[in-house]
C-alpha cells in the first residue's frame, strides 16, 4: 500500500500551542474592550436617575463636559469631548434642560445633548384673551414648579398688554423668564404684520393696545368689537369720558387709561385699528350677555330700564 504523507505544519496547520495563543489574544482583546466600556463608556454607578441636567446658553464643550462629570452623568470628560468632536457636533450642543429617566452610556448622552432631546413632556398652558398679568401669574404658578409669581409680576410690570394670549408649551423646569420671553416674542410676531395698518390709522401702537385691552373686556362677541371700538374712539374724539365698566377710572377722566388693562388678542387689536362707524354713542349688556346700542342718552336710559333688571 502506498504511504500517504502526513500534513505538514509548514503548510498552514497550527500547533496546539498556537491555538492557545490566539485564544488568549482574543480573550485579552475582549477583556480590554469590556474594561474600556465599564471604566470610560458606560454610565457611572451613581448616575443621577430622575434628575434634570441644565445646559446653559453659550456653554462651551469643555464647560458641558465639566458639568456632566461633576454631576456623575459621564465617566470621562476626554471620551465625551472626543465623541462630540468626532461626530462634528462640537457647535451643535443644544442649551436646554435634560431629564435622564434611566442610566445612559456616554454615546447616548452625546446623542441627546447634540440633538436637544430633553426627555421631558411639554406642559400645555392656555392664556385666555384679556387676562392681565395677575391672572397669567396665577395660571403659570399652578403648572410650573419653578415659576415665581412674585418674580413674574416684577419683571412684567411694564409689559401689560404686550404678553400675547395664546396656547403655549413649556417644560416643567421653565420659569418666569422663559414665560415672559415666549409671550413677548409671540406678541411681536403677531403685531409686526399690523404695524403698517396701525401707522395708517393715525394712532400710536401704545394707544391701539390700550384700546384693544378695553375692547377685549367690553365686547361679548366678535361682531361687537368693531362697533364698540367705533363708539369708544368717538367718545374720545368729542371729549367724552370713556365710561367703561372694565376700567372704572374712565368714568371720571377723558381719554384712554395710562396703560393696558389686560392682554388683548388679535381680534381686539384689529378692531382697535379698524373701528366701525355708527350713529351709536352708548351700549349696554343685558343679563344674557346681549348688547344693546343707543344713539342718545335718553335712548340709553330706556335700554337700561328695559334690559337691566
Amino acid at each position: 500500500m502506498e504511504n500517504i504523507p502526513l500534513p505538514n505544519n509548514d503548510l498552514g496547520y497550527l500547533k496546539p500551542e498556537s491555538n492557545k495563543k490566539i485564544g488568549f489574544y482574543i480573550l485579552a482583546v475582549l477583556l480590554s474592550l469590556a474594561l474600556l466600556y465599564f471604566f470610560f463608556l458606560s454610565a457611572p454607578i451613581n448616575f443621577p436617575i430622575g434628575k434634570t441636567f441644565e445646559v446653559d446658553p453659550g456653554m462651551s464643550l469643555k464647560g458641558v463636559s465639566l458639568k456632566l462629570k461633576s454631576e456623575n452623568i459621564i465617566r470621562s470628560r476626554v471620551i465625551f469631548e472626543a465623541l462630540v468632536i468626532l461626530s462634528s457636533k462640537e457647535k451643535k450642543i443644544v442649551s436646554t434642560n435634560y431629564f435622564f429617566e434611566n442610566k445612559l452610556s456616554v454615546f447616548e448622552v452625546v446623542r441627546r445633548i447634540t440633538k436637544g432631546e430633553h426627555g421631558m413632556a411639554p406642559v400645555s398652558v392656555t392664556i385666555p384673551e384679556g387676562f392681565n398679568s395677575e391672572q397669567i401669574g396665577d395660571t403659570f404658578s399652578r403648572v410650573l414648579p419653578g415659576f415665581s409669581k412674585t418674580g413674574f409680576l416684577l419683571k412684567a410690570k411694564n409689559l401689560e398688554g404686550y404678553l400675547f394670549p395664546d396656547t403655549y408649551f413649556f417644560l416643567t423646569t421653565d420659569n418666569e423668564k422663559d414665560v415672559i420671553a415666549s409671550m413677548s416674542k409671540n406678541f411681536e410676531k403677531k403685531i409686526t404684520p399690523l404695524l403698517p395698518e396701525i401707522a395708517a390709522s393715525g394712532k400710536s401702537k401704545k394707544d391701539i393696545i390700550i384700546m384693544a385691552s378695553i375692547i377685549e373686556r367690553e365686547a361679548e362677541g366678535d361682531s361687537d368689537r368693531n362697533i364698540i371700538s367705533g363708539i369708544l374712539w368717538k367718545r374720545i374724539a368729542i371729549g367724552m369720558p370713556l365710561q367703561v365698566d372694565a376700567a372704572p377710572e374712565t368714568y371720571k377722566i377723558k381719554g384712554l387709561t395710562q396703560s393696558p388693562i389686560g392682554n388683548p388678542g388679535l381680534d381686539s387689536i384689529k378692531a382697535a385699528i379698524h373701528p366701525q362707524k355708527s350713529s351709536y354713542l352708548y351700549y349696554l349688556h343685558d343679563s344674557d350677555g346681549n348688547i344693546h346700542y343707543a344713539s342718545s342718552f335718553a335712548e340709553h336710559v330706556k335700554n337700561k330700564l328695559k334690559y337691566l333688571k
